[in-house]
């Protein structure tokens, strides 16, 4: 008999092997109608799948996250075919699954229109809508070359003769359309229903920019219908938030031709930048942090020795002055190790924390670019912690508790944290890595903190936390970090005289809060649509006169409001009062105080808030007073 184990635990006898699709059937005609693939011994299969031995086996649905994957995996193959079936010149080449959808590259002779892109997502539900088989089939691999090279399928044939020659492959037919895959699919077209094309971008062969320029075409798909209009109005919202846009209607900041990749900030964008750094500071100030500041250009040696140049330098700037080669630095720990080492320092000295706004540069590529959220050239809150290694758990509790309240400043509470273990491919002793890794996880469990192991997501060198922050319209952003390096102090030779009198290597705790201020600020911005807190609005209160009898009423509010440290700008222009406010509550100000005759004779001012909300007459005190507690509550 064959025994089958179910995740309830429970296990169903069969007197002959079958497929995936069959126990289901035995288990219900419900599930068998639901089912999209079957998990066998941790591996994800077809229905069709043949189960010959004893096994552990959940069967998948549209409810589990490995069966909206295959959703979106077997959606890939519906764009190819439909492209196929409309452009029948066009090649095929990969289709791969990616967060919250799918993509596919293709060869055609023309751009692919916002029209074209109608009429292919119109064919991709009629030839759901015919429920055809998905069909596996294995070919050796030189007659698959064969088989697409016949169809004029070049791309495809040139992936499949990347394949060792002695193995075989699998291939996947719908209807008309034949496609290279590992699978697995739906068993029919017809359990694709809810999905939805996006957009189409340019993309090079494998990625190469040498090679030609592909379309790509962008999709979502999902488990139901209500799961797909949730992510379309998440879309929406996430447009309207568009750090990109809500710069330029803001006049925060833009991005320029002549320097790509990086920030040209405009006045009202750098006072918001000023306010982060300076609230950085304070933090680095308050929690034992010594500031320290290290130059932009280092000998390429350097980065020999700490390992950068092998692995990093296509990434890396580089130039020469008198015959020696200097790279721009692409993260600030190299210089922080150099500055430990001036001087003898000693066990007492620990743990020695280094903080600074480090500005690197790192050469990513041109098609990666995004707003400020990804750029050339960014500053970091850059901090690193020389420590011994009984101190790396304190040193954790320390900084998550630091790092949480950070958060909860700039309106975030909710964070996810994860820990990172141990690559297959590392250095040290395990021992080292069992302490590390128990010492983090000791660190998280006293801060109170639920996590997530990320087994073998360890850098080669010791293991970290990810520290992600949730926005406003549940999106996910990984910010923070602490990561444990006993490589590079052992690599630039840093050393301690312990309390033993003898000279020992400390550990580096690499760690940063808010990560690159450039995308954190992007973050910021959309987080709060634009309408940032009053201690981080670049202008926190506008005064409006209605008539020109009111200005020097004006121009006094505004002397004395600015010398008490507010960040204030009047309007003066001879416009309609109502045209005026509207144009300030579109930049989103925090608070409009507008000036009458009225509010001239009494000496107050009519406060209006963010969002059109009148708070009335008040007396200048007393809107003061309003204003510092805002800004002390960081409201």
């Amino acid at each position: 008999m064959l025994e089958i184990t179910l995740p309830d635990g429970s296990v169903r006898e069969y007197p002959a092997p079958l497929t995936v699709a069959e126990v289901a059937l035995s288990i219900g005609a419900g599930l068998a109608k639901a089912a999209l693939a079957g998990n066998v011994n941790g591996e994800v299969v077809d229905t069709s799948y043949l189960i010959k031995n004893n096994t552990h086996l959940a069967i998948l649905t549209a409810k589990d996250a490995q069966g909206l994957e295959v959703i979106r995996h077997s959606t890939a193959h519906l764009l190819a075919y439909a492209v196929k079936s409309l452009f029948p010149q066009a090649q095929v080449t990969i289709g791969p699954v990616i967060e919250n959808g799918f993509y596919y590259d293709f060869s055609y002779s023309r751009p692919f229109t916002p029209e074209d892109l109608q009429e292919i997502e119109k064919r991709m539900n009629e030839l759901a809508s015919k429920d055809e088989l998905v069909i596996r089939q294995v070919m050796p691999r030189d007659q698959a070359v064969a088989y697409f090279k016949n169809l004029g399928e070049h791309y495809k044939a040139e992936i499949i003769a990347s394949i060792p020659a002695a193995e075989d492959v699998s291939l996947y037919s719908e209807g008309e359309f034949t496609d290279l895959c590992r699978g697995p699919h739906v068993p029919s077209t017809g359990k694709l229903k809810h999905f939805k094309l996006m957009k189409v971008a340019g993309a090079y062969w494998r990625g190469d920019h040498r090679n030609e320029m592909l379309q790509r075409i962008y999709g979502t798909a999902w488990a139901s219908k209500d799961d797909l209009q949730k992510y379309l109005t998440l879309l929406e919202e996430a447009e309207k938030r568009d750090h990109r846009k809500l710069g330029r209607e803001l006049d925060l900041f833009h991005i320029d031709e002549h320097s790509p990749g990086t920030v040209f900030w405009h006045p009202k964008g750098w006072t918001l930048w000023q306010e982060v750094e300076q609230y950085m500071r304070s933090v680095y100030k308050d929690n034992g942090y010594l500031e320290v500041k290290g130059p932009q250009i280092l000998d390429q040696g350097l980065w020999e020795k700490t390992g950068h140049w092998d692995k990093y330098r296509e990434n890396m700037f580089v130039t020469e002055s008198e015959k020696r080669d200097y790279a721009l630095k692409p993260m600030n720990c190299p210089g922080h190790i150099i500055i430990f080492n001036q001087g003898i320092k000693s066990y007492r000295d620990l743990p020695l924390r280094f903080g600074e706004f480090g500005q690197c540069h790192r050469n990513e590529p041109s098609g990666g670019l995004h707003g400020i959220m990804r750029v050339r050239a960014f500053t970091q809150d850059d901090g690193h912690i020389f420590c011994t290694e009984n101190q790396i758990q304190s040193e954790v509790i320390a900084f998550t508790t630091l790092l949480q309240k950070v958060y909860k400043d700039f309106g975030f509470t909710d964070i996810i944290y994860k820990l990172s273990t141990r690559p297959e491919k590392r250095i040290g002793s395990e021992e080292s890595w069992d302490s590390a890794e128990k010492a983090l996880a000791e660190g998280l469990r006293a801060s109170g903190c639920d996590f997530q192991y990320l087994p073998g997501e360890g850098a080669f060198y010791g293991p970290k936390i990810e520290y992600t922050l949730k926005d406003a319209i549940g999106r996910e952003w990984q910010c923070g970090t602490i990561q444990v390096d006993p490589n590079m102090p052992e690599r630039l030779n840093a050393e301690y005289v312990g309390e033993d009198g003898a000279r020992h290597r400390p550990i580096m705790l690499h760690r940063a809060i808010v990560g690159s201020l450039e995308r954190f600020i992007g973050i910021l911005v959309e987080q709060h649509a634009g309408a940032l807190p009053v201690w981080l609005a670049p202008v926190q209160v506008a005064v409006l006169n209605i008539t020109d009898s009111q200005s020097d009423y004006v121009q006094d509010v505004v002397k004395k409001l600015k010398n008490q440290g507010f960040r204030v700008i009047q309007d003066l222009k001879n416009e309609k009062i109502t045209y005026k406010i509207r144009e300030h509550s579109m930049q989103k100000l925090p608070y409009i105080l507008v000036m009458g005759d009225k509010e001239k004779a009494a000496g107050t001012v009519a406060v209006r808030a963010r969002g059109n909300v009148d708070l009335g007459v008040m007396t200048l005190e007393a809107f003061t007073e309003k204003l510092a507690s805002d800004i002390a509550a960081k409201l």
